[in-house]
């Protein structure tokens, strides 16, 4: 059947308005869509990059802006920080955990800290004082549930500097680097946060954007699974075989392949990187040869 004109103009406006994080998580972002299967141009330059999907159009926004947007419907869907959706009481559909930050697949976390000369070890200490954060919203609704009076304060950055001039602060960190370059001490974590894919919910109940958002976050997270896996070939004597898969990982089901030789049998799997420099030498001993270990672009469950 021939579409009509009508048809046919309805569906060449099929566009899905995605916004992706501008500023420290940019690189990470476009780096895991690259290994999810999308090219994006011009990411570093431009604030509308372009991605090889003519069905989506790409925003950059900062992450503090991004739920939003989205909960408006300026944006079909997007990505941020748990945090930020927090903190702004964003009314969006939380699509799926992306488990990457900037410098890690670790979450992020808010953490409370002091320098290192106050005298403050717990967050009653700090009755009657001042707080200095970015993230005011969610430090407030921290102290108000301990019941602790203190006065937050919005701060436009560099907020380890404020840490002297004020009682304590409320600071983004992955890995603590900087908090500890600038001699300031953790006293207690107000917020954990990690990367999240929403939905404006108007466009979560459109068939075609719910499944293009779908597909993404299928692939975007495939593509982080593959990160911490490697895939395993060796080849395998019959008579060896139990020996094998006691070596193996016990929850791994090895695929088992016969080969041209009839004593011989090809086995494959896939494991944790953490294990590969062990696992390899023991099977090794164990009989397997011809073994061949080979990195993942993405692993669906």
């Amino acid at each position: 059947m021939q579409k009509s004109g009508n048809d046919m103009e309805n569906t060449s406006k099929r566009i899905l308005k995605f916004g992706i994080p501008a500023g420290s998580l940019q690189k990470a972002t476009t780096d895991l869509f690259e290994k999810a299967g999308f090219n994006i141009c011009d990411s570093k330059r431009n604030y509308q990059p372009v991605i090889d999907d003519e069905e989506v159009q790409l925003v950059c926004l900062r992450a503090q802006e991004m739920g939003r947007y989205v909960g408006e419907g300026v944006l079909d869907g997007g990505i941020t920080g748990y945090d930020w959706i927090r903190e702004n009481g964003c009314d969006v559909v939380e699509v799926c955990e992306l488990a990457y930050s900037k410098a890690t697949n670790n979450p992020t976390r808010w953490v409370l800290a002091v320098p290192n000369e106050s005298r403050v070890t717990r967050p009653e200490d700090l009755q009657g004082g001042i707080v200095a954060t970015e993230l005011v919203n969610v430090t407030k609704r921290y102290f108000e549930d301990r019941k602790i009076d203190v006065k937050i304060e919005f701060s436009w950055g560099a907020t380890e500097v404020k840490a002297r001039l004020i009682d304590a602060i409320v600071e983004l960190t992955e890995t603590g680097t900087s908090l500890h370059a600038n001699n300031l001490r953790i006293i207690d974590t107000v917020i954990v946060s990690t990367t999240r894919m929403i939905a404006n919910r108007s466009a979560w109940l459109d068939a075609f954007k719910r499944e293009k958002i779908e597909n993404m976050a299928i692939l975007l997270q495939a593509a982080i699974e593959a990160r911490s896996k490697v895939g395993l070939k060796m080849n395998v004597r019959k008579n060896d075989l139990g020996r094998i898969l006691k070596v193996l990982p016990a929850e791994k089901s090895p695929t088992i392949s016969s080969l041209a030789d009839s004593e011989y049998i090809a086995i494959e799997v896939i494991v944790d990187d953490s294990v590969e420099r062990t696992l390899v030498p023991a099977l090794k001993r164990a009989g397997a040869s011809g073994i061949i270990t080979y990195p993942l672009n993405k692993v669906i469950h």
